[in-house]
Formats: C-alpha cells, structure tokens, sequence
C-alpha cells in the first residue's frame, strides 16, 4: 500500500458533509485497505465557521473554499454545498489544479453537465456524481457502467421522498394534499419552502441526468417537461383506487419508437397497484430501467438523508481515488448519439380525465363526439349524476399529449361542460 495519502477537501459540512466525515474518519482504516493508500481530509470550507459540528476537526474548518480546492496538493474535491454558485466555479478551480471531483449537485449537472465533463476531460480528471440522483441507491454507476453494452428504452421512476410520502398518505389514509403536506414537514421530510419538491423541480433535474446518461445524448433541464402534484386530490385517489391504481409523482425518460428521439418529463400519474412501483411507500425512491438486453431492472432505497447520501458520495470517492492511483479516470460523458429531446406533445400514453357536465341527454354524445374529432380514442366511460349536475370521467387509449391537450381546450368551451376537475396520465401498463 501506497503510505502518502489522497488528500480530500470537502466543499460543505451541513447534514450530507458532516456525515461524510464522520464515515472518512471513523472508517479510515477500511477506507485506505479499499482504494490502496490512506484516504486524508485536508480541508472543509463552510460558510458559517462558528456553528457547532459535533465530530468535525475545527482545525480542517475554512470560510476560503477557493483557496482550499487551489491546494496543490488536494486529491479529490468533494462539493456538497448545492445551488449553481459558488458550486460550478468551484468544481471547474478544482479541475483546473488537478484535482478530480465528487459532487451530489444534481441542479448544477443538469444545467451545465455537458460543461463540466468538458473540463474535467481536459483536465484529465474524474467527476462522479452517483449522490446526485436517488441518494443510497447505486444508479448512475450501472447506467455508465453496467448497462454500457444494452441498449436502455425507458427509465420509469419515483425520485423524490417527499412527493411519494405526501402521495402515500393521501392514498394510505385519504388526507388531503395540504394535510399529508403538514405532516411531511413535521417529520422533517418537507423543508419549510417545499416548491422544489412538490413542484417537481427536483424529479426535473434527477430526470436529466438519467435521461442524458440512458440514452447518451446531452438533456437539460429546460427539455425536461414538468408538472408540481399539488392539484392532486382526494377526488382523483378515489377514481385511481376504482381503476385499480394508485398515484405518483414519476421521472420518466423514454427513447421514442423509432429511436430517432428521447422525452423526458416529470408530472403525477395513475400506475396499477400491480407495477413494482406502486408499492413504493413513505418517502422511498425506486427506478425502474428497461433495456433491451436485461430486460427489466428495478433500484430500491432510501433516496435522500444524510447517510443514505454520505454512503453514495463515499463510493465515488473510493472509485475516484482508486484511479488517481492507477493513473487513469473514469467514464467521462456519452453524448455520441446526440438525439433531439422532442416536446411534451410528442408524448403518447393514456389519460383519465374527470369532467363536471350537465346532467341531461346527449351530454355523452357531445363529449365523445370531440374525442372522436381530434383522434383521441375512449376506452372506457363512467358517469354519476345528481340534481342536475353530473361527473364524466373518461379513461383514453393512447394519443399523443398535443391531442389531448387540443381536446380538452375543445371540451372547456362546450356549454354543457362545467369544468374539467382534473386530467391525469396513465403509465406503467
């Protein structure tokens, strides 16, 4: 074994960071018998130097994160701080002074992936980021790694624990959104400004990443269509549980039928009770990957937190440094197919859509008869009606999303339509 030691520097020490050192310094030993020479934090830069960190050395603290990854002596730099800035000026220092990079930043790779693989190739350096999708669950390492030879066609996923945990008790005890929501942030698995979850954020910039990485083709976030599950309701739990389904905010990246396109988009859907998916309870993440060769896989775990997020940064750190001491790197990006990204209404897949009608003869007609204009085929009809007012829910074959959207715009401007309560996609069948 190699005795000069890998010398790491840690951009963050919030609940992620300090549990990275806590595992660097109490599985030191392990550490350097697995990558071959003795793994040293050299430096941790934070923001707030006077806050308590209970385990964390006060002598490696820094509030001069850019004089830290400069070090000409830093190994590896491991950057959990988050966010765009500092993040990406820092990453791309550090691959200039010759370190390599571990990064849980899944809003920085999906803006500016593309980028910082450019620098770190010419750098010569790694940058591995399995922390930044799905916490614990190894991911993006079979995705580059052990599907590299198959051809991927569709990665279906649940990405964010805070959405699915909502979502599961609005189905396991019928509460509403605001109500499950409530109890989410008591338990600390919402932050007080939630937007970035509930409104798919978050699931939009994990989507890319999976999306560019299974199909070798550079994805932004700004290809990504994104829907938040906040107008999802009681009412429309009910109607899933009559389809034998349930709900879930899903990632899905998908190669087109022809193989000349990818989507990528992130929304609420309907999925049976009888996909491996929607036994997903609390706050779980699981994916589920569709290759040609390997037929159908599925990664199951705790997505977030900061061990479950510790343990996938700690895999890359060994895996970097086992290459700075073979003198080698990793795999850097695949983008050779370079397919377009086509639009949300390219997309084809079923709806149910629940409409608030008249209750008088021939209402049905009228309804069908738009579906029928813009090609939209019906697969089944159920209607409930009460003094005058009735409720149409319809559930579609597949159609493309442009003429779903052309015919609800169609069935918003009938006189007997009083308004369409929700409109929800089908997958997983």
């Amino acid at each position: 074994m190699r005795t000069r030691p890998l010398k790491v520097a840690l951009l963050g020490c919030g609940v992620v960071g300090s549990e990275v050192t806590r595992i660097m310094t109490t599985h030191a030993d392990d550490l350097a018998q697995r990558v071959g020479a003795p793994v040293e934090l050299a430096g941790i830069a934070v923001r707030r130097p006077d806050r308590v960190r209970e385990g964390v050395p006060a002598e490696l603290i820094t509030t001069d994160a850019t004089a830290l990854v400069k070090r000409g002596d830093i190994d590896v730099v491991i950057e959990v701080i988050g966010g765009i800035e500092p993040a990406r000026n820092l990453i791309t220092t550090a691959f200039e002074h010759g370190a390599s990079v571990v990064s849980a930043n899944k809003a920085l790779l999906a803006q500016d992936g593309a980028a910082l693989h450019a620098a770190a190739e010419q750098h010569g350096a790694d940058l591995y980021y399995e922390a930044a999708v799905a916490g614990a669950i190894p991911l993006v390492r079979p995705l580059r790694e052990s599907l590299a030879g198959d051809k991927v066609n569709r990665v279906l996923g649940i990405v964010n624990g805070t959405t699915n945990f909502i979502l599961d008790k609005m189905d396991s005890s019928g509460a509403g959104y605001s109500e499950a929501l409530d109890e989410a942030t008591a338990l600390g698995y919402a932050e007080a400004d939630p937007t970035a979850d509930v409104e798919g954020f978050d699931a939009a910039a994990k989507a890319a990443i999976l999306a560019g990485i299974a199909f070798h083709t550079r994805v932004r976030l700004d290809d990504v269509y994104r829907e938040g599950m906040t107008e999802v309701t009681a009412a429309d739990f009910a109607s899933a549980k009559q389809m034998g389904c349930t709900i879930k905010l899903l990632a899905i990246c998908e190669r087109a039928a022809d193989g000349q396109s990818v989507t990528a988009r992130v929304h609420p859907a309907m999925i049976p009770l009888s996909h491996p998916l929607a036994s997903v309870r609390e706050a779980y993440n699981a994916v589920f990957i569709e290759a040609e060769a390997a037929g159908q896989l599925m990664f199951y775990g705790p997505g977030a937190g900061g061990s479950p997020t510790a343990s996938a940064v700690l895999g890359d750190l060994v895996a970097v440094c086992r290459n700075k001491l073979a003198e080698a790197t990793g795999p850097g990006e695949s983008a050779y197919t370079r397919l377009p990204v086509s639009p949300m209404g390219d997309v084809v897949t079923r709806y149910h859509i629940s409409l608030d009608v008249a209750d008088k003869p021939g209402v049905l007609a009228q309804v069908a008869t738009v579906f029928a204009e813009h090609g939209v085929s019906i697969d089944t009809v159920r209607q409930t009606g009460k003094d005058g007012e009735a409720s149409l829910v319809v559930v579609t074959h597949r159609a493309a999303d442009a003429a779903l959207s052309a015919t609800v715009d169609k069935l918003r401007g009938l006189e007997t339509v009083r308004g369409v309560a929700s409109i929800m996609r089908v997958e997983g069948e």
